[in-house]
């Protein structure tokens, strides 16, 4: 099948696919003429890097990670569940940054409403 039909029947933009070219994520096989041709099974490649990249991984990572779909191994079965251990340690941190960060920002809010119940006038009876 041709860029378009695959990009139709994995839900994805062609840009995005030749992206996934770029990175080595995606293979295809060329016409004579340039065009790019992929098989059914790369249907089903596309979809699992796009929930790869909906889990938060880079291209990078996720091209650590296809290794193990390619070449499926015990080893290559270690090395992937490794790789998404340290992907899911990283996440686990940046989202307690996040929580650090919105909590100040809640106190930065708490005391703006503080100054800026001071600043309403006195109403005499």
């Amino acid at each position: 099948m041709r860029i378009g039909e695959l990009a139709s029947r994995a839900g994805v933009s062609v840009r995005s696919l030749r992206y996934y070219e770029e990175q080595g994520l995606l293979t295809s096989t060329r016409s004579a003429s340039g065009q790019r041709h992929y098989t059914d099974h790369e249907v089903e490649r596309v979809v699992f890097i796009q929930r790869l990249f909906a889990a938060g991984l880079s291209s990078r990572t996720i091209a650590e990670l296809l290794p193990c779909v390619d070449s499926p191994s015990e080893e290559n079965s270690d090395a992937a569940l490794e790789r998404m251990a340290q992907e899911h340690d990283r996440l686990s941190e940046r989202i307690a940054e996040l929580v650090r960060t919105r909590d100040a920002l809640a106190g930065l809010m708490d005391m703006a409403r503080v100054h800026r119940q001071r600043l309403q006038p006195v109403v005499a009876d």
